[in-house]
């Protein structure tokens, strides 16, 4: 008899890691019956109009290129809850440290945890701290929660699509693209994932490559306020790839890309050849994907260009209902399915 057990691929943010939230955890869990609920597999829930999200972080190593896991710790939360159009309002924090972990070490998370409240302006306001036996962990896990609430950004935007269509729904979501909707990534994809896997294993890929890591609620906002966005998710484990792909399936489109129009930096396109890594798999921490009415779509472009965090975005596809399938216009002219990955070729990047 073949004993089944957990693996890493598990939770690398790909087609097995879905296959385990959907045939184990959501045969258990769920049916709060809340606004957005755990069945939906978005970014955050929501119940009595209350945003809610929480995430564990187990990167290693703890530090490298751009960034560390106090400012994923932070910045992840902070980023599902804003990509479901709320104002994220407070973040609650719990450590599990390893026996062993430097203090200097320890202080240094939390001062770059500190940092990247003040730059997202959402605070740390409870927690819990817990130790473990040395060799558990490597370092520490931190896993973050955070609450966040309607603002009227949100509301200016929902007003804006209701200008050109008709639109039912309170939030943004991932079930939310129609046919024809522009889909725009916020910049280049690739580059966290490429960062950690350096310090993983000691590469030199001829120039620094480093981490995309930031919380992206102040610049969500701006965008909120342009209008005409009707789905965004933050494309972590798993890769642009998975998220269309999470878009594609909950929609109910189609979604086809084109490969010259996605952002991607010289350097990590070229590591990801040198080891055999699709860019579009490899986990972001500081992009969005943005579903956008046509109508709108341009303009909420040029306001992204207008950002650091936005000057490499692109529009890079459009959602149809011709296939069902996300498919990818390659560079020499042909068509293939562009499948959602087993898992993130990187493990432990977030």
């Amino acid at each position: 008899m073949v004993v089944k057990q957990i693996t890493m691929a598990h939770g690398a943010g790909g087609a097995i890691m879905n296959d385990l939230i959907k045939k184990y955890v959501l045969k258990y869990l769920g049916g709060s019956g809340a606004e957005v609920p755990l069945e939906a597999l978005d970014d955050a829930a929501v119940i009595s109009g209350i945003v809610l999200k929480s995430d564990s972080h187990v990167v290693k190593p703890i530090f490298f290129p751009g960034g560390d896991i106090g400012r994923l710790a932070v910045a992840g939360t902070v980023n599902d809850i804003a990509v479901m159009g709320a104002e994220p309002i407070a973040l609650s924090c719990g450590f599990v440290l390893e026996e062993g972990l430097l203090m200097a070490e320890f202080e240094k998370i939390l001062k770059s945890m500190n940092e990247t409240c003040r730059e997202a302006d959402v605070y740390i306001i409870t927690g819990d701290t817990k130790v473990v036996e040395k060799g558990a962990l490597g370092g520490c896990v931190i896993n973050t929660s955070g609450i966040g609430k309607r603002n009227e950004a949100l509301e200016r935007n929902i007003a804006e699509v209701k200008k050109h269509r008709s639109f039912d729904a309170q939030w943004i979501l991932d079930a939310n693209l129609r046919e024809g909707d522009k889909i725009i990534v916020s910049g280049t994809v690739g580059d966290h994932g490429l960062a950690v896997l350096s310090s993983q294993e000691g590469y030199d890929f001829g120039s620094q490559i480093t981490s995309d890591v930031a919380p992206l609620n102040k610049l969500i906002v701006r965008l909120l306020n342009v209008g005409g966005i009707i789905a965004m998710k933050d494309p972590t484990r798993g890769g642009l790839s998975n998220t269309l792909n999470e878009l594609s399936e909950k929609s109910k489109v189609g979604i086809m890309v084109n490969e010259e129009k996605i952002p991607v930096r010289r350097d990590v396109r070229a590591a990801c050849e040198m080891l055999g890594i699709d860019p579009l798999e490899v986990g972001n921490e500081g992009k969005v994907v943005i579903g956008v009415i046509p109508q709108k779509a341009e303009e909420v472009l040029a306001t992204l260009k207008e950002t650091d965090e936005g000057k490499n975005a692109q529009i890079v596809g459009e959602t149809t209902k011709e296939f069902d399938e996300v498919v990818l216009k390659t560079a020499v002219g042909g068509k293939r399915i562009l499948a959602p990955p087993i898992g993130d070729p990187i493990p432990r990047i977030c």
